[in-house]
């Protein structure tokens, strides 16, 4: 037994340098088996845990670049939209400068139509009324705090305002069409306001003699008078009573130097006794002109204008057409 046990057992001779002694370690064998298997062991423990943690640096490093990568696509897709929302911008502001191209036109042309109505207002009068205004102060007193616009905001915006200018040119083409209508409608009522024979035909307002029946001033029997008789002093101006055109400018021996004006709706005024003529046959008067001067020519007794209308070749009462 104790043969054996001494084969199971191994001399391990250390040899330090020359001048020291041999030393001599007596190891059983089980113990020379497990110290080589407990070093394979533990280096094999140390490569396992160097893997992992190589792994698990690998999986961090992997995370990482994901993350940078999905932050580069996010900031490509950020950059993509902003160019898609300029590219819009940039379309949307094209159609609005031809937009307003054609509304410039347009609004030249309102412009170009409303001087006329100006002229026209010039020229016949203007509308009583009063007109106010807002005070031009240029001075910049203006605050608030600063809030960022988005590019969708300035797209919507850039809708809102062609939607504006559709508004804007669909109502100037309607004034573009009514306009002149109505400033033709204007010219039509003024001309037959004005050829309305309203306006009191000289200076003198004393009346010797009115419309109808009457005793003749010269005979002293019943007779008809057409129109009304206005004394006044010879050369006095004697005006048109309505715009029209001159028919008849001549002398007779009853009505002296006498002138016929037509004007519209069937009416005509006449002017008698006249001392001069101031206009001749085919001549367009206008309201007020003057067109002779009060005298006594004809069969007068003395200083007068005989007026009379006549509508539709019946002689009627001027009294109700004059102011």
């Amino acid at each position: 037994m104790k043969t054996a046990h001494r084969k199971q057992r191994l001399t391990l001779l250390v040899l330090r340098d020359a001048q020291h002694s041999v030393r001599q370690i007596q190891l059983s064998r089980p113990l020379m088996i497990a110290v080589p298997a407990a070093a394979i062991l533990s280096i094999a423990g140390l490569i396992v845990s160097l893997q992992i943690q190589s792994a698990q640096t690998i999986m961090g490093l992997e995370k990482q670049l994901t993350l940078k990568s999905l932050e580069a696509i996010k900031m490509e897709v950020t950059v993509t939209d902003k160019d898609e929302a300029i590219e819009r911008l940039n379309k949307a502001i094209i159609q609005l400068s031809g937009e307003a191209e054609q509304t410039k036109v347009q609004m030249e042309r309102v412009q170009q139509l409303e001087q006329e109505l100006q002229q026209f207002i010039q020229k016949h009068g203007s509308l009583s009324g009063q007109t106010s205004s807002i005070p031009d102060d240029n001075d910049q007193h203006v605050g608030g705090e600063f809030i960022a616009v988005h590019e969708n905001e300035m797209l919507s915006l850039a809708q809102e305002t062609q939607d504006d200018f559709v508004e804007i040119q669909q109502l100037i083409a309607s004034m573009e069409r009514h306009i002149p209508r109505t400033l033709d409608q204007a010219q039509e009522t003024q001309e037959k306001r004005e050829g309305t024979p309203s306006l009191w035909p000289t200076t003198s307002k004393r009346l010797t003699s009115n419309f109808g029946y009457r005793s003749d001033p010269f005979t002293g029997r019943s007779a008809y008078h057409a129109g009304i008789d206005i004394a006044g002093k010879i050369g006095d101006p004697v005006y048109a009573a309505g715009a029209g055109e001159v028919t008849a400018a001549e002398r007779s021996g009853a009505r002296g130097l006498y002138i016929i004006v037509k004007h519209p709706n069937g009416l005509e005024t006449w002017y008698m006794h006249l001392d001069s003529l101031d206009v001749s046959v085919g001549d367009h008067v206008n309201q007020g002109e003057t067109i002779g001067k009060l005298g006594s020519s004809g069969r007068s007794t003395g200083p007068h204008l005989h007026f009379q209308v006549v509508k539709n070749n019946q002689t009627v009462d001027p009294i109700p057409y004059l102011q």
